[in-house]
């Protein structure tokens, strides 16, 4: 008898085993995430090694916003700029943004580039001159600040426009806890409380 139990357990592990490593993925995540003075709404995010995130992104406040994803704060001047370990960047990832014209409703893939050279019609940032008020182009279209600023992945969101959308897939090298910050105006923003935090897991 007790080698009839021996030679069950034998045979049921692996079968354990090799179900545990052939689960399958995470559902989807699809969700929205609001910006206003001074926050994201959720605040908090979790998500999954392997899950595909949609996230839409609105602004309804009066003032434009960004989200970063990272962790540890830089700072120049004494003032929050960005991360130092940007998350996608780490990672090896390059969500795609697109964009969806509050008008029309057309969506639109949105050009994220790292250096400054852009094509016509996207938004220009000027760096340590970014203040609210300056002269945007007509789409008010998210771009990378590159050396300007802050670096790393960002998508800039017009005040209440047109909704941003990135889309992307959640690797290993994400597992951790980060954060999510919006660093405009010099780090008013992020100071004045616009940050979250991201854990993923596996």
């Amino acid at each position: 008898m007790r080698k009839l139990v021996w030679i069950t357990l034998l045979v049921a592990i692996p079968l354990i085993l090799a179900a545990c490593s052939s689960q399958a993925p995470p559902e989807p995540l699809e969700m929205t995430i609001e910006m206003t003075e001074y926050s994201f709404t959720p605040a908090d995010l979790e998500f999954r090694v392997g899950q595909e995130v949609t996230l839409h992104l609105t602004n309804t406040g009066e003032l434009e916003h960004e989200i970063m994803f990272g962790r540890d704060v830089m700072m120049t001047n004494g003032r929050p700029n960005g991360y130092t370990v940007d998350m996608f960047e780490s990672a090896g990832v390059e969500p795609v943004v697109t964009v969806e014209k509050s008008e029309s409703g057309e969506h639109k893939e949105d050009e994220h580039m790292e250096g400054d050279e852009h094509d016509e019609g996207e938004h220009m940032e000027e760096g340590d001159e970014h203040m609210e008020g300056d002269e945007h182009d007509e789409e008010g279209e998210h771009m990378e600040e590159g050396e300007h600023a802050h670096s790393g992945f960002m998508v800039l969101v017009p005040a209440a426009k047109d909704t941003y959308t990135m889309s992307f897939t959640v690797t290993e090298d994400m597992l951790g806890e980060w954060e999510i910050g919006c660093f405009l105006l010099d780090g008013v923003h992020y100071i004045s409380g616009m940050v979250g935090t991201l854990t993923v897991t596996n």
